[in-house]
């Protein structure tokens, strides 16, 4: 099992990385991505970074895929992120929210955000795709 990040499941759902390196796991986050993933692809269609066809299509693959939502004590999950945002000194939670969750779960947390992956080396869960 890994908990993937909206930086992850953006790439996956525009078919960039291809899902080689994590098509033998089972793929979970917290429910935040079901909000982060549509925003960063509407962002991507505004900005004009991608053409209206791509993100409906990423979209598709997106709430069609694989991952699952992970957390099943909301109040928990929510207590866990609020004491990973503490302990790093992040003043928002967003990142939090999965670094708990791999940390709950006893798994690997695969990101592509390199200052998410530097700000939490030192735990030793935190990788990127290469790592895997």
């Amino acid at each position: 099992m890994l908990v993937v990040d909206a930086s992850i499941a953006v790439e996956l759902s525009l078919d960039r990385m291809g899902s080689r390196p994590l098509r033998e796991h089972e793929l979970v986050a917290p429910a935040l991505l079901w909000s982060e993933v549509p925003c960063a692809l509407s962002q991507l269609a505004y900005r004009r970074d991608i053409g209206r066809d791509l993100v409906e299509r990423a979209f598709s693959r997106f709430v069609d895929g694989k991952i699952a939502i992970a957390e099943r004590r909301p109040d928990r999950h929510a207590r866990n992120a609020w004491r990973v945002a503490h302990d790093f000194g992040w003043a928002k939670t967003y990142d939090a929210e999965y670094v708990a969750l791999a940390e709950t779960l006893d798994c690997r947390l695969v990101t592509l955000d390199t200052r998410l992956r530097r700000g939490t080396h030192r735990l030793g869960y935190v990788i990127t795709p290469q790592e895997l």
